[in-house]
């Protein structure tokens, strides 16, 4: 079954937004697993605008299922998960000032520094994935660079799926079985949501995890989270 995690930098957001500690990100995500999340994911920023270095350092022996902390590899990046020591690191490539992952990696031009991150991160014992778009070519050089996996950078099918559902899954099916054959692992994220991804799941089985947040937490203001999270998984059984 393809595991869901949650992605709680929007909880931070709201923290931030008026100082404090409400609401309580750290129980927030405790809370998630209860619900049935089977993985947390943050995504520091060197502004900290959202999850704080601090939140990284306090969440990791808490928490019972898989941490996933993505982001862009700037050295202060690499050491804080060299010492948290997740269990998954999704190298973005984010630039400092963005508001959003918009991009998968240029895995060609890149494959030296991401070889050279694979192999730091692999030593450590922690499994990696490369933020990729559907493009064949990305795909094999994520392989190259000794990537575990990559993650399907899914803003593309979420933008088109409301017009043509069949047009906007079939890249990503394309690139899923490249994936596959490749001998990675699969995972997906970025602006799936409960419009969306049971569409995606039913299309591509074997994903291996989806990493949501923005739409996940909107959800939660009306349903609240243990419904909501809960509606999300039952996306994603067969």
């Amino acid at each position: 079954m393809t595991k869901l995690s949650v992605n709680i930098n929007k909880v931070a957001t709201l923290r931030n937004a008026r100082g404090g500690n409400n609401p309580d990100v750290v129980k927030v995500a405790l809370d998630c697993e209860t619900f049935g999340a089977e993985g947390i994911t943050v995504h520091p920023r060197p502004d900290e605008r959202h999850i704080r270095r601090s939140d990284v350092y306090e969440l990791r022996p808490l928490l019972t299922t898989e941490f996933n902390i993505e982001g862009y590899p700037a050295p202060e990046f690499v050491d804080l998960v060299l010492k948290v020591k997740p269990h998954q690191v999704t190298l973005v490539p984010d630039a400092p000032d963005q508001i959003t992952s918009n991009a998968g990696w240029d895995t060609k031009a890149n494959l030296s520094f991401l070889t050279e991150l694979m192999d730091t991160f692999g030593q450590a014992g922690i499994r990696t994935s490369i933020f990729v778009g559907t493009d064949k070519e990305m795909i094999e050089y994520a392989a190259k660079a000794g990537a575990d996996r990559v993650e399907l950078y899914t803003e593309p099918y979420a933008t088109l799926f409301p017009q043509n559902p069949e047009a906007a899954i079939a890249p990503f099916i394309e690139a899923a079985k490249v994936t596959r054959s490749l001998g990675m692992g699969l995972n997906a994220g970025h602006d799936l949501s409960l419009a969306n991804l049971k569409y995606m799941h039913t299309h591509i089985p074997w994903l291996d995890e989806v990493s949501i947040g923005h739409a996940l937490i909107s959800d939660a203001l009306y349903m609240g989270l243990k419904q909501t999270i809960e509606e999300y998984k039952n996306c994603l059984r067969s």
